[in-house]
């Protein structure tokens, strides 16, 4: 199904979470040279996009979600994942990830991500009336005002280590 062009900012920033999950799988395993740099990259991605992403998910999104009573038990899934992501997040800020602990965050980023695009925004997009998605829209458009616009470039240390597995 095509994404509604109200989720579309979302979906978006999808795209860039999904695309630093691949540069992660694809550069694994990590070795502890290569570390530092990974984390420095999820730690400033949570910073300049995802942590305002997860707040117009949890202040917008999932709020006009739990109006449908079959979207309850998924919320509270999706809000569970932010929860243990943003634990990721704070560990790679501080520089406690290992490489076994940067393989689970991109999988369970992905995951997440899946989760919301193919089960809660295609049925959101069933359930809503144009209206709806539309207000929908304008609200999440005013959440991510923040959110950088500029792409987030690999270190050169993260760029080395992905391109040397191909």
């Amino acid at each position: 199904m095509l994404r509604d062009r109200n989720l579309i900012p979302l979906s978006r920033q999808h795209q860039h979470a999904l695309a630093l999950c691949v540069r992660i799988d694809r550069a694994s395993p990590i070795g502890d040279a290569d570390l530092a740099a990974w984390q420095t990259e999820i730690a400033q991605h949570f910073q300049t996009e995802i942590g305002i992403h997860f707040a117009a998910e949890e202040h917008v999104l999932f709020p006009a979600a739990r109006k449908f009573e079959e979207f309850i038990p998924l919320v509270e899934e999706l809000l569970f994942d932010h929860f243990m992501l943003r634990e990721s997040f704070a560990n790679a800020e501080v520089r406690k990830m290992s490489a076994t602990d940067l393989s689970a965050f991109a999988q369970r980023m992905s995951a997440h991500i899946r989760k919301e695009e193919r089960q809660l925004f295609e049925r959101l997009q069933e359930v809503m009336d144009p209206e709806q998605l539309a207000l929908l829209g304008q609200s999440l458009e005013e959440a991510l005002k923040d959110a950088a616009k500029a792409c987030i470039l690999p270190a050169e240390a993260t760029r080395k280590r992905e391109s040397n597995q191909r």
